[in-house]
Formats: structure tokens, sequence, C-alpha cells
């Protein structure tokens, strides 16, 4: 399946929470940077903004053809854009359990977006993205799992200066 290495970059996420309580997942570090929470909720967001701009490509008759480009540039932290601001996430508290929800149908509705649609569609419509100009639709399905494997090594990180730096439950409190 198309999907299966976005599924695997997923799983990779979730086992990266395991034994964070929902108070460290919400903690901004000391260094600065999204917290846990602000970064899973900017993956999510960031797959229905790609999903939803798909599935209006689909539709738009004028949507143009575009060659395919050297995506893996497109999961580098090194190279940035400017985020879409649908993209930008919040500073409310939320559980894991919940940022997991948002996951979930971020995903289930990507899916329909591929589904939906025909190969030929696929190759033969196309969106900007920031950096690399107009990309296929095709690519942009990979496009999120490179993007959730820049985003799970700053997660990694995140997770290790909270901890490194003493992060305490009181400190949340």
């Amino acid at each position: 399946m198309v999907l299966e290495g976005n599924n695997k970059i997923r799983r990779k996420i979730y086992h990266t929470l395991d034994g964070l309580t929902d108070n460290e997942f919400n903690a901004t570090p000391s260094t600065g940077g999204w917290s846990p929470k602000q970064i899973l909720e900017h993956l999510a967001l960031m797959e229905t903004y790609i999903a939803s701009k798909i599935s209006g490509e689909l539709k738009n008759p004028k949507s143009l053809r575009a060659s395919k480009k050297l995506i893996v540039l497109s999961g580098s932290l090194l190279v940035k854009g400017k985020l879409p601001l649908q993209t930008q996430p919040t500073d409310t508290y939320k559980t894991i359990a919940d940022i997991k929800e948002e996951l979930h149908n971020s995903r289930i509705y990507l899916l329909d977006v591929y589904d939906g649609c025909s190969k030929d569609q696929l190759r033969d419509k196309s969106f900007k993205h920031p950096n690399l100009g107009l990309i296929p639709l095709e690519q942009w399905f990979p496009v999120v799992g490179l993007y959730e494997k820049c985003h799970l090594k700053q997660l990694r990180k995140t997770i290790d200066d909270l901890r490194i730096n003493g992060y305490s439950l009181e400190a949340a409190e």
C-alpha cells in the first residue's frame, strides 16, 4: 500500500509517547520550542490541510500537471517554509488520547481522499509546496510521511530536553 511508510512512522511516533504523562506531553522545554502536544497537534493539522488541498485540486478543472520533485527535502526541518495558518498548534492543554484521536481522524481523511480518486487524477493534478513549487498530487501522500519522520526527530529531542532539564509534574501545575 502507498501509505504503509506513513503508517510505520505514525507507529514510531506513538511508541515515542510511551511512559509520557499528559502533563509532560503539554510541557514546553526550557530550551524553547513546541511541546510534544504542539508537535503532534501540528502534524494532525498539517495532514488535514494537505488532504483538503488534494481534495480541492481533484475538483479543480484548472489544476496543473507538474513534474515529480525530489520530495525528500520536504521532510527536513533545515528547509523551512512558511507554515499555513491552519497548521499552527495551539497552547490548549490536550491529553495524549485527544491528540491520538486527532491524528487518527486526519489519517482517515487522507485515506478517504486517496481512495476517492484515480491514479490518473493524482498524476495529472498538483498544488504548490512552499519550497519545491508545484508537486503532483501523487507525491503529497509520501510527503506526509516524510514530514512526520522529520517531526519524529524533533519530538524525541523535545522529550529528551524535558527529561534532561528536570521537568517535574510540579512545574506543570
